[in-house]
């Protein structure tokens, strides 16, 4: 069995499983999210998105495959980039840090360590650009708005909450604490990015304080 690490590029964003491929919940405000959508336009929407950040920043993400077949993919970026960011009320994210904006294994994969390859992945690519720490927004009610992952899997494997909040807290990964994990945390990172269940993504939570 084989297992490689690519950079998400405008030559395999299709590889991106469905409906992540749709979705631009973090690429664009709310706003401007809502109009892609209801034009059919988030497709290209999501790769004029991919296309700025490679040219401006850098990767912006990576898929594993696994016998040249795609297994699971994780995203981020620096907050600027990722204007979805300002609409929650734990913004904004440390300056000295990027933004995991999402991830997910597929299913018929889990189980395999391929979560622990793609955050340490990215994880030593943000050592080298200057970058001290992994910041993400989670979700304390695990509601199923997927495109935001449960809060108390990001403290599972690892993430300290740095601004509380009954819903929305921002939590933070120190780089240098992600380069080797027990096997404890490593069985908790499958299970949090298992729960990214693709059908999941592109729900909406009908509660008061969501973001969406």
């Amino acid at each position: 069995m084989s297992r490689r690490i690519a950079n998400i590029t405008l030559d395999n964003i299709d590889d991106l499983p469905l409906p992540c491929r749709h979705c631009v919940f973090w690429e664009l405000d709310p706003v401007a999210r809502s109009r892609a959508e209801e034009t059919g336009a988030a497709d290209l929407e999501k790769e004029a998105w991919v296309s700025a950040a490679l040219l401006e920043w850098g990767s912006c993400g990576k898929i594993v495959y696994v016998d040249n077949v795609p297994a699971g993919f994780i995203m981020f970026a620096p907050p600027a980039y990722v204007l979805r960011s300002a609409a929650f009320p734990t913004s904004p994210v440390s300056p000295d840090a990027v933004l995991l904006m999402t991830a997910l294994i597929v299913e018929e994969f889990a189980g395999q360590g391929l979560g622990r390859i793609l955050i340490q992945s990215i994880t030593k690519e943000i050592l080298r650009r200057g970058f001290k720490a992994v910041e993400a927004f989670g979700d304390l009610q695990n509601s199923g708005a997927r495109c935001v992952m449960p809060a108390d899997y990001l403290l599972a494997v690892g993430f300290k909450t740095v601004r509380p909040h009954h819903r929305w807290p921002r939590l933070r990964l120190e780089v240098k604490n992600a380069v080797s994990w027990r096997e404890d945390v490593e069985v908790a990172l499958e299970r949090l990015l298992g729960s990214m269940t693709p059908e999941g993504v592109l729900r909406k939570v009908g509660q008061a304080g969501n973001p969406a």
